[in-house]
């Protein structure tokens, strides 16, 4: 088997209802996970892009959270329709959708805008 072009990691993680940092996958049906995967089986690139369910990736104010590797491309609040833009414009078509994208300074930093403090 080639080795895959690029990497779709979706959070799967699950909170309690109410949690303050948010869950992004509050369900537990892992809809968004079996989505991108339905989308890139249709298009054609399942032996070249793999979706992967993933645990925590810690942008849980941010969440659904779903980054791709190798251009470590950070998407947030993703829907199960945005999946199909992001598929088509990014995974196909070579360029991010960057209405959905996390700036930047807001990743891995405990100081972002959409971060609630810790003692609230």
């Amino acid at each position: 088997m080639p080795k895959f072009d690029k990497h779709i990691f979706i959070c799967g993680n699950q909170r309690p209802e109410g949690h303050r940092r948010g869950c992004c996958d509050p369900s537990g049906t892992a809809a968004l996970h079996q989505e991108f995967k339905r989308l890139l089986a249709i298009a054609g690139v399942r032996s070249t892009v793999r979706a992967n369910k993933a645990g925590c990736l810690d942008q849980c104010e941010h969440g659904p959270t779903v980054v791709i590797y190798p251009e470590a491309v950070w998407y947030g609040h993703v829907t199960l329709a945005n999946a199909a833009e992001i598929v088509r414009q990014h995974i196909l078509g070579g360029q991010p959708v960057q209405r959905l994208q996390i700036a930047d300074e807001c990743l891995n930093t405990s100081v972002c805008e959409h971060r609630k403090r810790s003692d609230s």
